[in-house]
């Protein structure tokens, strides 16, 4: 019995171990069988495979074998995102500039469709009322987001929660709104074609809302002056760095425009649910402010923002620049500090201890030194295009502009400050300059728009009074392009020669933008309140926005460099003030061996004069324009006085003939054997001032008392032909003025037909375009005045006038006149029968 006992319990034992050595070989099995799991698609893609990776909490980036991978977690599906691109390194700064951004950048979402993911552009310029159902599909069937691009899934990463896909081509190809070509630089025209075969990727880096990638592109790059080619196929090689950023998902309340006031916009489009028309509307461009103590706010207090604008300046800017550059930007806080925010704009150097700022990120907001020969400054800025707000800006500020305000201060102050009659413009000049460029500059990236009508407010007369210009500057606008004060007379000691440090419409336009209305419940209900606040200023031409022109210039009150009320009593003051400072050039601006500092400023005194001039030539034809609402008491279009008309059509050409005071013989036999600036400036006067004609044409339509196109003819052909008419010596100006004015006339007569020109061409044009003004924004646009224009009648006329006066003086006439006289009987005579 013992024995059996003891034999069962060995064989439990002996079982037992079987079944734990059994147990243990299943395990041995099943972690082998483990061990050799086959990898997934995720990991075959970058297995054994040299990847850099770089990863945060909006994205993972992997770089391998020159490509790129995105890897977009699923959370992000269709969010609305912005991809932009910033020049970082240049091997031509003509065709590309560090710091330049193109565009506004690309407003999309991606989109999982089936196996592909789809980069579709946000159709952000429709709006309907959210809350209804129907609008909201009429919208999407109408109005679908378009598909830019297409990529392939190739993964999900190990837990499923994002998708990986290739994006190489997106920043390797020609992506025509990422181009770092510029479309035009200084007076040249740009056109660049890229080689994408010799395009690599560069750096990539990730941070909390957005990733940047590098590229090394390669462009071949054409450029034009005016008609001529001067770069052909040069290569240009470009680094740029595009930056991918998540749009804020809150967005800020929008608000809508008021054409009256110079603002940057975004244009969109209402549909109404009610089934009337679509409306065009727009909303402004800026910054979310919002206080940081809302109690403190509603008490008038001054409480911070809860996010400031941060402007980080280069350190590669000369040291001398760095603080006039920092106060002109810190400027606008005291308007700021007006409607109850401080500390709104703060500057900070470029940071050396932290190693994840990149200026070249969207994140921060730069101002960049570009080493360059452009005399300007510039501001662009990025925007959410859903709201208006401004995500990002850049003061592009370039090194030659010191050139500029070498000149300028010279050319339009030299007269009365005898500081800047010097080869080095002493330094305390160009820290103010510099102030003075990164406060305008500093202006557009708040938002605003140059704001060309500003100084016509001021009376001329007002310029040269020290109490006034101590008050008021020079311009209500800090906005306004003008430079200097080139009103003030020799005399005029003690006055302000600078634009003031913000104007009264500086800060009225900071109000209107970032002033929060807590109490107002909608965006209509604020335009309401904004609008009545533009409303009390609409008599006060302090306040007053002239547009910016282009292709076109029909509003004399609203031009660049201009200064005053009166083009010809400024014109006046301005031209005796270059009178004063040409003959003594040669003794201010000593220690100039080759001449070229003296040269150089005497082609800005000339320019200076031409300026003078077109701003006369600017009121023929001239129409003030106004952005008015009906209901107040401005007109939406002004036709100027046919008196300033008449007179300012006769100041030019008198200027012209009396203008010998610019070739200073003792200043020119100094210079480079080459025909003076003067004459090529005297050789358009004549053909600018007959370019007025559609200009005049149209006036005269809108005029009660109107300046004819038959008395304007008449007085430019009188006053090109004074000295014949009298019988005269002629001068070498009245010869090329009357050569200009027969080249006109010959072009005019053969477009028309010649000798066989008949009224019934008049007839075969467009019909005015009236509602031209007032549409639009920011640009005037062209009306066509095909219709009302018969000026070849008035240039038939006065050729055949012009023949008859020349046959009978020719004669007559001086012996030395006598082969011009000759000659442009010749001439005439070739245009009226049709030989030429």
């Amino acid at each position: 019995m013992r024995k059996w006992i003891i034999y069962n319990l060995v064989l439990v034992f002996l079982l037992g171990c079987f079944d734990l050595s059994a147990s243990s070989v299943g395990r041995k099995k099943r972690k082998d069988k483990k061990e050799t799991v086959q990898p997934g698609k995720y990991e075959k893609l970058f297995q054994n495979k040299s990847c850099t990776t770089v990863s945060s909490r909006f994205m993972t980036l992997h770089k391998m074998d020159g490509k790129l991978y995105f890897e977009l977690p699923l959370k992000w599906l269709g969010k609305e995102m912005l991809l932009a691109s910033t020049v970082t390194k240049t091997s031509d700064n003509l065709a590309a500039v560090c710091g330049y951004s193109p565009s506004a950048g690309i407003h999309f979402r991606f989109v999982l469709q089936d196996s592909t993911i789809q980069m579709r552009q946000v159709a952000a310029s429709v709006t309907v009322d959210q809350e209804n159902e129907r609008m909201r599909q009429v919208v999407e069937q109408g109005y679908d987001d378009p598909v830019l691009y297409g990529y392939k899934v190739l993964a999900y990463n190990r837990d499923s929660s994002a998708i990986v896909f290739e994006v190489t081509s997106l920043f390797t190809s020609d992506v025509a709104t990422l181009s770092p070509i510029v479309p035009a630089s200084g007076q040249y025209r740009i056109k660049g074609s890229m080689n994408p075969s010799l395009s690599l990727l560069g750096d990539i880096k990730a941070f909390e809302n957005n990733v940047t990638i590098g590229s090394s592109l390669s462009y071949s790059v054409n450029a034009y002056f005016f008609v001529f080619q001067v770069m052909k196929q040069v290569p240009v090689s470009v680094e740029v760095t595009r930056t991918l950023m998540m749009l804020p998902e809150e967005k800020m309340r929008p608000r809508l425009s008021d054409s009256r006031l110079g603002v940057f916009l975004t244009e969109k489009k209402h549909i109404p649910a009610d089934g009337k028309e679509i409306q065009p509307y727009s909303i402004v461009r800026r910054w979310k402010i919002e206080p940081l103590d809302m109690e403190a706010y509603r008490r008038g207090e001054l409480t911070e923002p809860v996010k400031p604008i941060v402007m980080y300046v280069d350190d590669h800017f000369p040291e001398n620049w760095k603080a006039p550059i920092k106060k002109g930007i810190l400027r606008w806080n005291r308007a700021f500090e007006k409607i109850g925010f401080k500390n709104v704009i703060q500057v900070r150097d470029f940071p050396t201890d932290d190693p994840s700022f990149d200026p070249d990120n969207l994140k921060y907001s730069c101002v960049r030194y570009l080493p360059f020969t452009l005399e300007e400054s510039v501001g662009p800025f990025w925007v959410d295009p859903s709201s208006g707000e401004i995500l990002n800006a850049r003061i592009l500020i370039f090194n030659d502009v010191v050139k500029a305000i070498n000149t300028w201060r010279f050319v339009q102050t030299a007269q009365i400050d005898p500081s800047v009659r010097a080869r080095k413009m002493p330094d305390a000049i160009v820290e103010e300059s510099l102030e003075q460029m990164a406060a305008q500059a500093m202006g557009n990236c708040l938002g605003l728009m140059n704001n060309m009508a500003a100084s016509h407010a001021f009376p001329v007369d007002s310029l040269r009074s020290v109490t006034f210009t101590r008050k008021y500057g020079i311009t209500p606008s800090i906005m306004d392009k003008v430079r200097y004060n080139y009103v003030a007379q020799p005399e005029d000691k003690g006055v302000v020669l600078t634009p003031p440090d913000l104007g009264v419409y500086d800060e009225f336009v900071i109000k209107w933008l970032y002033s929060l209305l807590p109490e107002v419940a909608s965006v209509q209900e604020e335009a309401r309140m904004l609008e009545s606040w533009v409303d009390e200023k609409v008599d006060n031409s302090l306040y007053r926005y002239g547009k910016r022109q282009w292709m076109s210039a029909y509003d004399p009150s609203a031009l660049d460099e201009d200064l005053g009320d009166d083009a010809l009593k400024a014109g006046d003051y301005g031209i005796a003030n270059l009178k004063y400072i040409v003959p003594r050039m040669k003794d201010w601006i000593d220690r100039d061996a080759t001449a070229e500092q003296r040269r150089a400023l005497y082609e800005g005194i000339t320019q200076q004069y031409e300026r003078l001039l077109n701003n006369a030539i600017a009121n023929v034809g001239g129409i003030y324009l106004n952005e008015a609402k009906d209901g107040t008491p401005v007109d939406r279009f002004r036709p100027v006085p046919r008196e300033i008309q008449k007179a300012s059509a006769q100041w030019v050409l008198r200027q012209l003939r009396e203008s010998e005071w610019l070739d200073d013989r003792d200043l020119l036999d100094k210079f480079s054997l080459s025909l003076p600036e003067s004459w090529r400036i005297r050789s358009k006067v004549v053909s600018r001032l007959l370019s007025r004609k559609s200009y005049v044409a149209l006036s005269a339509h809108l005029a009660d008392e109107p300046y004819p196109m038959a008395e304007f003819m008449e007085d430019v052909y009188r006053e090109v032909w004074k000295a014949v008419l009298n019988g005269e010596k002629l001068s070498p100006i009245d010869r090329m003025m009357q050569v200009d004015w027969m080249d006109v006339s010959r072009f005019r007569l053969e477009m028309m037909g010649g000798k066989q020109f008949t009224s019934a061409n008049t007839l075969l044009a467009d019909p005015v375009n009236l509602s031209a003004f007032g549409t639009g924004y920011g640009w005037q646009e062209v009306v066509s005045t095909r219709v009302l224009e018969n000026e070849g009648i008035y240039f038939y006329k006065f050729m055949r006038e012009c023949r008859e006066m020349l046959e009978e003086r020719v004669l007559l006439a001086p012996a030395e006149d006598r082969p011009h006289y000759r000659a442009m009987l010749m001439m005439a005579n070739k245009i009226l029968e049709g030989n030429i």
